[in-house]
């Protein structure tokens, strides 16, 4: 095994950075046909051909009965909380994209953050019945699926369906996931998907919101919204969030080919699987409740006591070898400068989600990434470990 380039500023293990998103994307020859198309139509946005084809595919993909294309996920999350008149709090994790947080407090409503399951990562149904109870003015639930996994889905309708509060999902992790028989898209009021490109299905940017309600759906495009489709007299507080049709060709392409994408994340997340599982204090996330998973992540949870290094310190060290890990949704958005500033007295503490900042690290897995990668990328943590002592005193390995 090489030395660590942290310890001995030698040359990176990789020659070029290896990024940790999907950056699936259509050859040359298929993205040129595609643009060409759209040149000699003449149509570029607002409902043209190709987002109506993807939106109709979209719906036997998702297995609802409306699929609405948004100009990002973020987007589709304010629409929802939106289109749903969400006001009082709204039950989330603080341990997901700070989009999350920031489309409930743009809608008028506030986030009243909740704690996480230690071995999914999941929103814990748990202590949301806890804030249910505790809390009169909750108007939603929104549930986050990471990881290409799900959270408790029934469990979450069941509190839904007791206390009367709708229940929605930001699923931006989730394309291509099936919990049971179903695929992820149909469950709750509304679900959000991201097809930005770090995303296993892509658009290079963008994403869709799945429902099947119609009446909601309605309302959803009505703020989007879709000028000469569907027009509505009903006043709403516009988004411009159209999906272009450059952005939709390049879904449709992706789509085509999704279950090729699938294999691949899948072999690649196997075989982090089998070369991490002796490392001590180092716990690969399986997806656990998804019938069938994505794969688009591979996510370790890294104890420093157990491991011999923090998880900050093994970052550093990937980076130093052109290994672009990142350390996911730190610090926590109760601790961010927007969410953080102003504690939420209702707020309870979060033990679950301050130990995952902490620890949680994701690992490069998509197109950039082969077998070959994985394999050095293991044999590299599990030389962070057995170097673990040096790389504690050197001062070149100080983390700030």
């Amino acid at each position: 095994m090489k030395s660590l380039s942290i310890l001995t500023d030698a040359a990176p293990a990789f020659d070029r950075p290896i990024p940790v998103g999907q950056l699936y994307f259509p050859s040359w020859e298929r993205y040129e046909a595609a643009m060409r198309g759209i040149f000699e139509r003449e149509y570029y946005n607002n409902n043209g051909p190709l987002l109506s084809e993807l939106e109709a595919q979209l719906r036997v993909f998702f297995g609802t009965k409306h699929a609405i294309c948004v100009g990002n996920a973020t987007f589709g999350l304010m629409m929802v909380a939106e289109a749903l008149g969400l006001k009082g709090r709204v039950i989330l994790p603080s341990f997901t994209y700070i989009s999350s947080a920031v489309s409930v407090a743009w809608s008028g409503a506030k986030p009243l953050f909740c704690d996480v399951e230690p071995d999914t990562h999941q929103i814990d149904p748990n202590r949301i019945e806890d804030l249910l109870a505790h809390n009169s003015d909750i108007s939603a639930i929104m549930a986050v699926n990471l990881w290409g996994d799900a959270a408790d889905i029934p469990a979450l309708q069941d509190l839904s369906d007791r206390y009367d509060v709708p229940l929605f999902f930001d699923s931006a992790h989730a394309a291509g996931c099936a919990f049971g028989a179903r695929p992820i898209g149909g469950f709750g009021r509304a679900e959000v998907f991201s097809f930005h490109a770090t995303k296993a299905l892509g658009a290079a940017e963008g994403g869709c919101i799945t429902t099947d309600g119609d009446a909601l759906a309605a309302r959803l495009r009505g703020i989007r919204p879709s000028y000469g489709s569907e027009p509505s007299s009903e006043p709403y507080r516009v988004i411009n969030s159209r999906m272009s049709e450059a952005q939709a060709a390049i879904a449709l392409m992706n789509l085509d080919d999704f279950e090729a994408i699938r294999a691949r994340n899948k072999r690649l997340f196997t075989a982090y699987a089998e070369g991490l599982s002796g490392i001590e204090g180092l716990r690969v996330l399986h997806p656990t409740r998804v019938s069938k998973s994505n794969y688009q992540y591979a996510v370790c949870d890294v104890n420093a006591e157990r491991f011999g290094v923090s998880r900050d310190l093994l970052m550093a060290a990937l980076q130093a070898e052109n290994v672009q890990a990142r350390r996911y949704f730190y610090p926590g958005i109760h601790r961010s400068a927007e969410f953080g500033t102003d504690p939420n007295p209702a707020t309870p503490p979060l033990p679950v989600t301050e130990t995952l900042c902490a620890e949680c690290l994701q690992l490069p897995l998509g197109a950039k990434t082969d077998e070959d990668t994985v394999e050095l990328i293991c044999a590299l943590i599990a030389e962070v470990q057995r170097r673990s002592a040096e790389l504690g005193q050197d001062q070149r390995c100080s983390v700030g």
